[in-house]
């Protein structure tokens, strides 16, 4: 028996306080399970718009219409087992530096979802952020647990970032720009690991990205965005051999190689 998509997007539209145009323009669209789908488009796209509606995550400046449908029950959109970032939905940010509280240890951060959510204790949540610091494959794990975070490179930093989204082991998994900020070895690895512990936990990924090289790597399937519209979506095979849109065709194009994350032309 076929099971229902994760979640299932209906006419979802996104305005911000003082903006002349929407970030979101009635936007469809359907998540499925333990699938990778990818988010492209240029800076202003919408993409983190959408990423944000998904996670609960909006800032109060926002206001959105439209349907964001779970498990294909629209009692969850109201409902206490509504998805919540942190517990259902492991979040990623761009920048780990601004994710992650200086003040506090590496090992604190990212024992808190599994304090709160999991309820461990302290002792065995330490114990269970020493365990993803492994498995995020930092060195020396059971030492970083009283690091912090201004002692590590950015690449470390993302790692520990990772781990901290998946400390409450939630079901879907959002990277937002998740390697933009790195160079290009460190993004290469940091999106194997991605892929792997998506694969390990059988979570359901969505990857924000402007780089559809990057996007080609990862994901099972691709939408894009323009100016707040879902302009293609589809299977990332389908959109990368024969896309539809102009647009998606300037992207790939804008590449010389989607095996690479080089831009050689401006898509802009």
């Amino acid at each position: 028996m076929t099971q229902p998509p994760l979640c299932r997007i209906e006419n979802l539209s996104v305005t911000y306080a003082g903006a002349t145009q929407p970030a979101l323009d009635n936007v469809s669209l359907t998540l499925a399970r333990r699938r990778r789908l990818a988010i492209i488009g240029e800076s202003g796209s919408g993409k983190s718009t959408l990423a944000r509606r998904l996670a609960g995550l909006l800032p109060a400046n926002a206001t959105s219409s439209g349907t964001v449908l779970w498990n294909a029950d629209p009692k969850l959109e109201t409902d206490a087992a509504f998805p919540r970032a942190g517990r259902d939905i492991g979040y990623v940010f761009q920048d780990p530096g601004a994710s992650l509280n200086p003040v506090l240890t590496l090992g604190e951060q990212v024992a808190e979802g599994a304090v709160r959510h999991l309820g461990l204790s302290w002792k065995e949540a330490l114990a269970h952020a020493c365990n993803l610091m492994e498995q995020v494959q930092l060195p020396h794990p059971s030492a970083l647990l009283k690091a912090y975070p201004h002692q590590l490179s950015g690449g470390q930093r993302q790692r520990v970032a990772i781990a901290c989204a998946i400390s409450a082991r939630p079901n879907f998994l959002i990277a937002d720009e998740a390697t933009s900020a790195l160079d290009t070895i460190t993004q290469a690895a940091i999106t194997r690991l991605l892929d792997r512990l998506v694969s390990e936990n059988n979570m359901t990924l969505v990857f924000i990205t402007h780089d559809i090289a990057l996007a080609s790597s990862l994901a099972d399937d691709i939408a894009v965005l323009k100016s707040g519209k879902l302009v293609e979506a589809g299977k990332a095979a389908d959109v990368l051999s024969n896309p539809a849109h102009a647009y998606t065709k300037r992207l790939i194009a804008a590449h010389l190689d989607l095996s690479t994350p080089r831009l050689i032309e401006s898509v802009l």
